[in-house]
């Protein structure tokens, strides 16, 4: 049973306080009376606020409701639709002309644009390998994945044949990014002489190669022959390492599987580890054990002589809960739990203010801010509530305002009818917004859930809502003077396993606009960043046509006219049916918020519950229709379970759905479809919280 102990009127889990008193107040010298004294009014304060947010929000969407249910059967009248939403509060106006105000933002982040990798916080290992990925090889990389167009490497040790063709491909890039003033880097017999066309390409020289920049963003490129593939080349050239994640997102919500104390315990653990530079992970790899520890800095010789280094790891963000949850963690005087919000922006900011007074190691944020992005946030009210906490945050750590920086996550449909006015409401803090398809796309199913049947899931990327989003979200951003001071990003490619494909489609990310993108992993983070060196997006936000207008956005995904055949509707249902169970049972069984889950043609993907939102939603929204019946889900998910189970028949840690129907895993899987319709905007997290509870009990 977990101890929990009084504070200031709150009883809070007693290993948490501790962690919080001995690992964090102490060295930071702060009362730690008075921080319970003052923790215990900010709940006062902010915890009734976020309740009557939360009821705002389903009275809204009972409004909402209720209006495509009067008109069930009828056409969609977009104007009266608008006319409504604006009449209920649903759509605010436009804050007019303003330009963002915030200050103190670190380069990463204002002026430079790369990859961003977002990594559960749970697990240290994952965490020491993102926040290390700041610096990635590029022959690792062509190498190993089949972003090279060459044949794969041949089993037994190094392919000198594939070698070649990725040492080509090095010369190609450095040809194209980094020309030389006479001949070709494939010509390059040595190290000595190299002079470059545009001679401001030229930044120093490392311990064992030279220092380049283009477009914002360093390479070095590796001189030694005493390596295998040193020794063989004719220049030397041993490998050519690229600056890739600029950023990183240590994620607290939907990659990780967090319902109690243990758990957020760990996850302030870890970030406090990444904090103070000390975060270690050993493992065991090829028969040997390892240690992992984060990167120490790069450091290089300037032009005029100087001894200068660079960042070696990511810039750090730390994504904390969104408004709906609360944690057993923290009890308040009622006897209520607390809002998970609230704890993560007061944990997590007490940990990085180790950062700002100097208490790291190495050291996050160079000027002195804190970075948190805030996910799931519904319309400006909710921006001015997570700005009013930030407030009440930095009073509480005696911070000067506006050191906690915010990224607003543009993923829920009132947030993006209504972004202009929720970036106004964090105006002075604001470092990021991006866009995510798949929660965007389960509150889009959500909201108008009763105004008939949707579209497939594939026929939804070619939606005009959906190109409306992704447009209006960099044109916004841009118009209110993100560029220069915030990052205006993408989201995730979620198929790790295919890199020749992401480097074709993710350069699209780039055109519209955006000077971040989320990728799988350090290896894809790598491969990203050859496209912030063919691309000067700073350049292309300059030149980008008029995005759609409002009425496009509010454009529902409906299936007018469809006339799907059984055969397609099998299909999609059994699409949805396998993808949510693979992730589920994971989830409820393991604790594993985020991991390469097969879909239903044995593809890797990367999972999340955002990917779990769309497809239980879109089952539910179904079945609400008569599209499909509560027997042909079952019989899916009876035939999908067999499949998932097969495909983690090498998990000696997994426990079979088949046969355990009753168990936690099966029957959060049907809850999450056949209680869809009612959950809190869509959002799986009640369901899989209460399973997992149920399963870490026994």
């Amino acid at each position: 049973m977990t101890e929990m102990i009084t504070r200031a009127g709150i009883a809070i889990d007693s290993r948490l306080a501790n962690f919080l008193e001995t690992q964090v107040l102490g060295p930071l010298g702060r009362d730690v009376e008075a921080f319970w004294q003052g923790f215990a009014a900010l709940l006062a304060d902010f915890v009734p606020r976020n309740r009557a947010l939360l009821a705002k929000r389903e009275e809204l969407q009972a409004q909402i409701d209720a209006w495509h249910s009067e008109r069930a059967g009828k056409p969609h009248d977009a104007a009266a639709y608008k006319a409504f939403l604006t009449q209920i509060g649903y759509l605010v106006p436009e804050p007019g002309d303003f330009i963002i105000g915030t200050q103190n933002v670190d380069p990463e982040i204002a002026t430079m644009a790369g990859p961003q990798l977002v990594v559960p916080i749970l697990n240290a290992r994952f965490l020491l390998n993102a926040a290390n990925a700041r610096w990635g090889s590029l022959y690792d990389a062509f190498y190993g994945t089949d972003a090279l167009d060459a044949a794969p490497a041949r089993p037994g040790g190094y392919d000198p044949e594939r070698g070649a063709a990725v040492i080509a491909r090095g010369r190609q890039f450095l040809d194209d990014t980094f020309p030389l003033a006479n001949g070709s880097w494939a010509d390059l017999t040595g190290r000595e002489g190299i002079s470059l066309a545009r001679a401001d390409q030229y930044i120093g020289e490392t311990e064992k190669g030279i220092l380049l920049r283009n477009n914002g963003l360093h390479v070095e490129v590796v001189f030694d022959s005493s390596t295998p593939v040193g020794a063989t080349d004719k220049a030397g050239i041993a490998d050519i390492i690229v600056e890739a994640a600029l950023t990183t997102i240590a994620d607290c919500e939907d990659s990780v599987a967090a319902v109690d104390a243990e758990d957020k315990l760990l996850a302030y653990t870890n970030w406090l580890g990444i904090i103070r530079g000390d975060l270690s992970e050993s493992f065991e790899k090829g028969g040997r054990m390892l240690t992992r520890t984060l990167a120490g800095d790069k450091a290089y010789t300037a032009a005029d002589g100087s001894t200068q280094t660079l960042p070696g790891r990511s810039l750090m963000f730390v994504r904390n809960v969104g408004h709906l949850m609360t944690n057993p963690a923290i009890h308040l005087a009622d006897g209520s739990e607390v809002p998970e919000g609230i704890m993560d922006a007061v944990f997590t900011s007490a940990i990085s203010t180790l950062d700002i007074e100097g208490h790291g190691r190495f050291g996050n944020s160079r000027t002195g801010s804190i970075y948190i992005v805030k996910p799931k946030m519904h319309g400006p009210e909710e921006c001015s509530f997570t700005n009013d906490l930030f407030d009440a945050v930095e009073d509480l750590l005696q911070l000067p305002r506006h050191t906690i920086k915010v990224g607003v996550m543009d993923e829920e449909r009132r947030t993006s009818a209504n972004l202009a006015a929720c970036i106004h409401a964090v105006r002075d803090r604001i470092v990021f917004i991006n866009t995510g398809f798949l929660d965007r796309t389960g509150d889009e199913i959500h909201t108008s859930m009763r105004a008939g049947p949707m579209l497939r899931k594939g026929a939804m990327k070619g939606s005009a809502w959906l190109k409306a989003y992704e447009a209006r979200n960099v044109a916004i951003g841009l118009a209110h003077g993100l560029s220069g001071k915030a990052q205006i990003g993408k989201g995730m490619w979620a198929a790790p396993d295919l890199m020749g494909q992401m480097m074709i489609e993710k350069l699209g990310h780039l055109k519209a606009g955006a000077n971040t993108a989320w990728v799988p992993s350090p290896t894809a983070a790598t491969l990203h960043a050859l496209h912030y060196h063919q691309i000067d997006v700073f350049a292309v936000q300059k030149h980008l046509p008029e995005p759609p207008g409002l009425d496009d956005l509010l454009a529902i995904p409906l299936a007018d006219g469809a006339n799907w055949s059984e055969a397609e509707i099998r299909e999609e249902l059994d699409n949805n049916c396998q993808g949510l169970l693979g992730y589920v049972v994971r989830w409820i069984d393991q604790g594993v918020g985020c991991s390469k889950v097969p879909d239903i043609n044995d593809v890797g993907l990367m999972e999340d519950r955002a990917t779990l939102r769309i497809s239980s939603q879109h089952i539910a929204n179904w079945l609400l229709h008569g599209v499909i019946t509560e027997a042909q889900v079952m019989d899916s998910l009876t035939r999908m379970a067999a499949k998932v189970d097969a495909q983690n028949a090498g998990d000696p840690l997994y426990v079979p759905l088949t046969g355990n129907e009753d168990g936690p895993a099966f029957r959060a899987a049907k809850d999450l479809i056949f209680k869809g319709v009612e959950q809190p905007s869509g959002y799986t997290e009640p369901l899989l919280h209460h399973w997992r509870k149920i399963r870490k009990a026994g």
